[in-house]
């Protein structure tokens, strides 16, 4: 009889540790998983990130706590560098595209229309020249007077230089020929030249035109 009233007592107090813990487990477990909203001070999960009572945001530090911040490492710095100079080169790319290059073009044609003008001029100059001295050219442009002048300076204004070059002189001394180029100082302007035949050729290579390349008109 001893022996089975020790028994019962065991097997009574197993029955009650099993209903302990089937009773205290989860409310340690909801003890564990809750916590208190520092805003309304309610109850909340633990990973609540809005709270049902009082609708803060938990995600966000409290009021007056100061987030420390990570410094960047070098490879994250020269990525940012590396983006904002690819914005930067490319809105100057577009800039010079749609903006500047229609612009030189017509300054580049401005500039040699003028220097085929000035030719043209001195041309006339030096085609009355030697009617008057029965077909005799001068050796500089300096007897053709102020408007030769004018037309040189119109040139230069454009960025060319006239260069007057007469030709060899004759038995009797006088000169028969000459050759007048248009030089530009800017690059990618083309070159001009023009002889006693009357035509005007151009190059746009960088270099003087001669009279083998084609006349321009």
């Amino acid at each position: 009889m001893v022996v089975a009233g020790r028994g019962a007592c065991c097997d009574i107090r197993r029955l009650q540790n099993h209903l302990i813990r089937r009773v205290r487990l989860p409310n340690t477990e909801k003890q564990l998983s809750m916590y208190t909203c520092r805003e309304c001070e309610h109850e909340i999960n633990q990973g609540t990130e809005i709270c049902p009572q009082c609708g803060a945001d938990l995600t966000l530090p409290p009021v007056g706590e100061v987030v420390e911040r990570k410094p960047l490492t070098t490879r994250q710095i020269l990525v940012r560098w590396g983006a904002l100079l690819t914005v930067l080169l490319g809105a100057m790319w577009s800039f010079l595209w749609f903006v500047a290059s229609p612009r030189t073009g017509q300054v580049a044609l401005q500039a040699e229309t003028r220097a085929v003008q000035a030719i043209d001029e001195v041309r006339a100059l030096l085609a009355g020249y030697a009617a008057a001295q029965g077909g005799a050219y001068p050796g500089t442009l300096e007897p053709l007077g102020t408007l030769a002048r004018q037309a040189a300076q119109m040139a230069q204004s454009e960025g060319y230089r006239l260069e007057y070059t007469p030709g060899p002189s004759g038995a009797d001394g006088t000169i028969r020929s000459y050759s007048l180029e248009a030089r530009p100082g800017n690059y990618g302007y083309r070159s001009f030249y023009t002889d006693v035949a009357g035509l005007v050729r151009a190059t746009s290579e960088n270099r003087a035109a001669t009279s083998s390349d084609p006349p321009i008109r």
